[in-house]
């Protein structure tokens, strides 16, 4: 304030003095005519402790009280205890008689900034309201960086997990456009599209919100990245925006327990007259064009390339498949441990070679003996054995309702061979 600049984010500071001498104010706005014709500060008076309190009730943002102690009604020290009460940040100084210590040591130990001597000194008062503006002007930049900070963490936590949110928020994870090796997750609803178009708009919000919020929190707890959602269907990352070694290990894990809630999901809304379909999913790992590509005004965090086209292209296979998980052989190559069985080499539409496709299996049901019998059934039908077919159709006949062996037992009655599938 002295050197004649004005307050580095526009605000202009709002100081309260309070003094029950009736000739300050004047001497106030002489001192100061200069600062407060250019609106680098603005004075507020009260004459004792009770009106300095209705004061601020009516001006919250008034930073600076400056108050002598003596005065009636309400002392300075007695305000000074209010104003702690309040627990409003304000930055108050003390105006005291010269030598009168036991009064400026309650005072500071009650809260107070500073402290000045009476007479006043106006020139030390200009250097005191400077220094302790300053501060103020700190506090009010920190404050704001901390809102922006939260501001941004809440936006982001859309999308991530709350770890990663936070190391977003503080800008700690690069988010501009990059190459990155990453795995890919695609997810919809069966036919929700036509369901929707019968349910009573009242239920729909529940419905998504309900399925959405599980899914989504199933997704950060393995470290995931929500790119997008639309309507049922969600795009999720794993290894980015943060480096994830593990990647296709997480995801795999995380396809697991989101097939389970939606599986356990679908019959919780059926008790509610809503038959939805099964979840389908879509995996696949490799190389994508990953980054916030919003432009500067909205946050659009996504990826490109062919391994996200694969992924779409997978999740769509399974209704085909009678599958409810697609995994490529570039996830599960990735996976050491993963368990699951083969679904066959997948020619998808736009490609030229196939691509070997997989089911994960949760370990109880990768030990169960149909998953033996439909390995065993497998490499009959890759290897030609004319025994493929009925091996397939006592899978069929089993009663496990198993899907996979019901395609590919239709497979062979059609007349088709090997484990190469062309996708419609």
């Amino acid at each position: 304030m002295t050197n004649g600049s004005p307050p580095a984010d526009g605000v202009t500071p709002r100081i309260l003095m309070v003094d029950d001498e009736p000739d300050l104010e004047a001497l106030i706005v002489q001192k100061f005519r200069g600062q407060i014709r250019d609106g680098k500060v603005r004075f507020l008076f009260a004459h004792d402790g009770l009106e300095a309190l209705n004061v601020l009730k009516e001006n919250a943002d008034v930073e600076m009280v400056v108050s002598d102690i003596n005065m009636p009604r309400m002392d300075g020290l007695t305000l000074l205890q209010k104003l702690d009460e309040e627990k409003v940040e304000r930055f108050t100084v003390i105006l005291s008689a010269y030598g009168d210590m036991a009064n400026i040591r309650t005072a500071m130990n009650r809260g107070a900034f500073d402290f000045l001597t009476k007479p006043i000194d106006f020139a030390d008062l200009e250097i005191t309201i400077d220094k302790t503006l300053r501060h103020a002007g700190k506090r009010r930049e920190a404050k704001r960086r901390q809102t922006e900070a939260e501001q941004a963490h809440a936006s982001l936590s859309r999308y991530f997990s709350p770890n990663l949110a936070a190391q977003l928020a503080a800008g700690a994870v690069e988010l501009s456009g990059q190459w990155r090796e990453v795995t890919s997750m695609f997810t919809d609803i069966a036919d929700f599209t036509s369901l929707v178009e019968t349910l009573d708009p009242a239920v729909i919000a529940p419905l998504l919100n309900d399925y959405l919020g599980g899914m989504t929190d199933i997704v950060f707890a393995h470290g995931g990245t929500v790119v997008k959602i639309i309507g049922d269907a969600m795009h999720v990352l794993f290894g980015a925006p943060a480096e994830q070694p593990d990647h296709a290990a997480r995801s795999v894990a995380c396809v697991l327990e989101l097939d389970a809630y939606s599986e356990a999901f679908r019959p919780r809304w059926a008790a509610r007259g809503v038959v939805l379909g099964v979840t389908r999913i879509g995996l696949n790992a490799g190389q994508a064009i990953v980054g916030n590509f919003g432009g500067s005004r909205h946050f659009d965090y996504t990826a490109y390339g062919d391994t996200i086209n694969t992924t779409a292209r997978l999740e769509v296979a399974n209704k085909q498949l009678g599958t409810r998980i697609c995994v490529s052989d570039s996830v599960v190559s990735r996976c050491p441990d993963f368990k699951g069985r083969p679904v066959g080499d997948l020619l998808l539409r736009g490609r030229a070679e196939p691509i070997r496709a997989y089911e994960p299996l949760s370990p109880e049901a990768f030990a169960h003996p149909a998953t033996a019998n439909y390995l065993d059934a497998f490499r009959k039908l890759e290897t030609g054995d004319r025994l493929a077919m009925p091996a397939f159709a006592a899978l069929v006949g089993s009663g496990d309702d198993d899907q996979l062996a019901g395609f590919h037992l239709r497979r062979l009655l059609n007349g088709a061979t090997g484990v190469t599938i062309v996708l419609e």
